[in-house]
This record gives C-alpha cells, structure tokens and sequence, in this order.
C-alpha cells in the first residue's frame, strides 16, 4: 500500500463516517491546508462545526497538523493521505458505518456534478469535447469484474500528475474523474433476461460528450 493512501478498518472507518468529515476530508485534498476558520467558509458551516470535525479526523489519522503557517495560535490542518481505500472485507465487518461513509462520498460526488454542470456554459471553446456524462449496461462475470475495476484503475494511474516533482504540460487543467461500477445481482432462480437484439444488453444506455 503506497504511503499517500489510508485503507480503512472498521475503527478507523468509524471516525470518517460522517457527511460533513468526508466532505473537508475532500476539500483538504484539492484545494490543500486550512484552517478551521477557512473550512467553514468553504463548507457553509459554522467554525465550532469544523474545528470539532477536525481534532476527529486527526484523533484518527486522517488529517495532521501543517507547522509554520499562520500567526499566532492560528492552527493549519492538512489532509495525510491523497486517496481512502475501502475494501470489501471491511465493508461486511461493519455494515452500518459502510452505508453512512458510502452515502457521503455519493453526494460529494452530486455537488461536483451540481458545480460542473453550472459552469459548463463558461468554459473556454478548446475544452469543448473534454467531458463526458455516460453510462452503460454491462454483463460481467464476478472476476471480470475485478478485472474490469482494476484495468480502469490503471488507466487513471497513467495520467496522474498530483504527487509532488511529477511534471504535467503548461497547459494541464484539474480534471476529476468518477467512477461507480455498481453490480445488481438476480435473486437466486431468476432467469437472465435474453438481449433485445444479437449482441446488445437490455436496458438503458447513455453517453454525453461535449
């Protein structure tokens, strides 16, 4: 496991279970250290809120002190590792705590959503075809699955450019890219629906580029 990720156990996954703790987690990471007083500006909450939330995250792990910023008693925070993996044998171990941290994270990933889709309109004509809003139905055995999940993560690795002397070209922008592969097994004796047509798989099939 590299040391810029944090996989999480049931303890520690006890500690980020929280909407608010995910989301300044996640504004930690992309937009660096903060204050308390700085995270509540950002975040629309109140500085009591975001201190409290803080001194959790750092009791277990997923956030620590950034010495030699500010004045006075003024305490900056940032975030220790750059990615949170979770694991399956976790997730059973500790259902309840799995569907609240789950639940955050898939509205965090609405807000970005929510944001792109307000300043599409506004971006420059050259990053017209740049992103895409889709969608498909696949058919996939349990291990193409992983074999699935794991090709994709191997793409993403090629274009990661956010750890510190990894050089990027002049004219690299942020991008954020999600990713939900998400399996809905039959009940047991149901039959599998046969495709509509030779080749194609039922069902709804969306994709937008721009």
């Amino acid at each position: 496991m590299s040391r810029d990720e944090v996989r999480l156990d049931p303890t520690s996954l006890r500690g980020l279970a929280h909407p608010l703790r995910v989301r300044m987690l996640n504004t930690l990471r992309e937009h660096g250290p903060a204050t308390a007083t700085l995270l509540a500006e950002r975040l629309g909450q109140s500085t009591g809120a975001t201190s409290y939330h803080l001194r959790q995250l750092a009791q277990y792990g997923f956030v620590v002190e950034e010495p030699g910023r500010g004045a006075g008693r003024e305490r900056w925070w940032r975030a220790a590792h750059r990615n949170t993996r979770l694991t399956s044998e976790v997730g059973r171990e500790a259902l309840p705590d799995v569907e609240t941290y789950l639940r955050s994270v898939a509205a965090l990933y609405a807000e970005r959503m929510d944001r792109w889709l307000n300043e599409m309109a506004s971006l420059p004509e050259e990053w017209g075809r740049s992103s895409t809003l889709s969608n498909w139905q696949l058919r996939l055995t349990p291990a193409e699955a992983v074999e699935f999940s794991e090709a994709l993560h191997e793409l993403i690795e090629r274009y990661r450019r956010d750890e510190p002397g990894v050089p990027a070209p002049d004219d690299a922008e942020p991008f954020m890219v999600q990713a939900q592969l998400m399996p809905f097994v039959r009940p047991r004796g149901e039959p599998p629906q046969a495709p509509e047509q030779p080749g194609e798989v039922p069902g709804q099939s969306e994709e937008t580029d721009r």
